[in-house]
């Protein structure tokens, strides 16, 4: 897990964060997710236009609701761990995000996470792939 600027590993995610609210980044949607520390569980919530300023407009607004303690930003890879377009364009996303509202940012390797979410046959699969970018983070905290 890297945090947005510099690594950090799961035993340095502070015990006070216990709300996280997850992304899985994509170039025209984004899904979100929210979740607990505590239950160590996540439900999605929905998918939001990622058109220039408009998406950081809902997202606020999604903060402002939510109140998480940090974010969390599903990094795509290749199957072979390799970086592609797209890996630095949500690692760029992730950096946007911690100017614009100050929260740590947590980046989580989200292969497979869209493959898994249509498997599961769900109505919204962005918003399912943040659900399952936040269980996977919240499964590996202390």
């Amino acid at each position: 897990m890297n945090c947005a600027f510099g690594t950090a590993t799961v035993s340095e995610v502070p015990y006070s964060f216990q709300t996280f609210l997850a992304f899985d980044f994509g170039t025209k949607k984004i899904g979100t997710a929210i979740g607990g520390r505590l239950l160590k569980s996540a439900q999605s919530l929905n998918t939001i236009a990622a058109v220039g300023e408009k998406r950081f407009d809902r997202i606020s607004d999604m903060i402002d609701e939510w109140k998480p303690d940090a974010l969390v930003v599903g990094i795509p890879y290749h199957p072979d761990g390799e970086s592609h377009e797209n890996t630095l364009k949500a690692k760029r996303f992730g950096r946007q995000l911690n100017g614009r509202f100050r929260l740590s940012i947590f980046e989580v390797d989200e292969r497979y996470s869209t493959t898994e979410a249509l498997s599961r046959g769900v109505k919204d699969p962005d918003a399912e792939s943040a659900c399952i970018i936040l269980n996977q983070f919240l499964r590996s905290l202390a």
